[in-house]
């Protein structure tokens, strides 16, 4: 069967001319940035026991925060799905384990005095192994991320209206077994599959709000006093309606991502969304230390204030992180070495096809493997934000 996005791109993946979808950073940057300040802003508050301005921030974004990050994440699949499963599982399976197993061990290294104080070494042990049966901590969405991938290849020949019917249900179902894998597979499968299904109308949609902004905005502060309504009510969580919820939040981002874009404005929005897997792998190094630093030595009262400053260190400090080991023996913590491939680094040139849809763009796109990064020559890319780009293979 073909794929229901098979025309979806037009160049090859590693082309010279290639350049990166503009929305589609800000979009990741934006799931990247409050990804950190939920866990900042969580852990600041049952640290001091009170609760600050960033919490309604980030309840407010709970509906849409990881529904966006997993539909940007299935968004350029099709690029890639019908490569064979050598090279398919090197690129969307042996990365994200290769960057799991290390971040995980560098987190046990850090947090294992403190188990041990606690629980004794063997219990650290214990959990250490346990970790590659139950996602660690924050790195649950890497875990998670290559078992969509092979599901989603291995059920390509399935009736794609089908396969969504059933993820939705899922969702819907709201499954609690208290098993991370499960129950996050279950309950974000769906959006996931949505950015794979369908890319030729999200790109087109992203086209037509920066056709036609003032008639974007205004649906957006709609979406936006809908959704702080739902969530304010305490229903956002309920079945249907957080799927919903999801589907819409998701489409908002891409939205306001778009208009950004097309604006050329919050570069550093842009940057983090093009080294958000530098960002997710390191943020709980200068989360925690500057969270300790600001309750040990009383210097900021505010809840909110210490929230939003211990968000800011996570992100400046992990892209610091990998600006600091970059040309050296170090850069495997953010790159992964030659001797952990499993198929060539150069993919193979997929043949030209057509744009992704009627009015979503004459310009073609193409994407930089592996990850979700694609190109557009819609809007260059504003001078002062051109800073480079990671080679994490997102």
């Amino acid at each position: 069967m073909r794929n229901p996005t098979q025309a979806s791109f037009s160049t090859p993946a590693r082309s010279a001319s290639a350049r990166r979808v503009d929305w589609a950073d800000y979009a990741k940057g934006f799931c990247i940035i409050m990804v950190v300040m939920m866990h900042s802003t969580l852990g600041v508050g049952d640290a001091v026991g009170r609760e600050g301005f960033m919490h309604v921030l980030v309840a407010f974004a709970k509906p849409f925060r990881m529904p966006d990050f997993f539909m940007i994440s299935g968004l350029f699949l099709s690029r890639v799905i019908d490569r064979d499963w050598r090279t398919y599982l090197d690129r969307k399976v042996v990365h994200f384990a290769y960057f799991y197993v290390l971040w995980v061990t560098i987190q046990f290294a850090v947090k294992a005095p403190v188990f041990a104080a606690a629980h004794g070494w063997p219990y650290v042990v214990e959990q250490y192994a346990f970790a590659f049966i139950e996602p660690f901590g924050t790195l649950w969405f890497i875990y998670l991320l290559p078992i969509f991938f092979v599901v989603t290849k291995a059920t390509r020949n399935l009736p794609p209206v089908a396969v969504w019917c059933v993820a939705a249900a899922m969702q819907i179902a709201t499954v609690q077994t208290g098993w991370t894998t499960i129950d996050e597979f279950t309950g974000r499968f769906v959006y996931f599959y949505t950015g794979y299904l369908l890319a030729p109308q999200l790109f087109a949609f992203a086209a037509l709000v920066q056709a036609r902004s003032r008639r974007a905005m205004v649906g957006l502060l709609a979406w936006a006093l809908v959704n702080g309504s739902l969530v304010y009510a305490g229903v956002a969580g309920w079945p249907v309606i957080s799927l919903v919820l999801g589907l819409a939040g998701a489409s908002a981002v891409i939205a306001v991502s778009a208009l950004m874009a097309r604006a050329h404005v919050f570069g550093p929005v842009r940057y983090c969304g093009e080294h958000s897997i530098v960002i997710y792998l390191a943020f709980f190094l200068p989360m925690a230390a500057t969270r300790t630093l600001l309750l040990k030595t009383g210097l900021v009262a505010d809840v909110g204030v210490m929230s939003l400053i211990v968000t800011t260190a996570g992100v400046i400090g992990a892209l610091a992180m990998w600006w600091a080991v970059r040309g050296t023996t170090l850069k495997f913590l953010f790159e992964r070495p030659d001797a952990f491939w499993i198929a060539p680094r150069q993919p193979v040139a997929v043949p030209a096809a057509r744009s992704f849809a009627r009015g979503a763009a004459t310009d073609r796109a193409a994407v930089r493997e592996p990850g979700i990064a694609a190109a557009s020559a819609r809007t260059p890319r504003p001078r002062f934000w051109d800073w480079g780009k990671v080679r994490s293979g997102e």
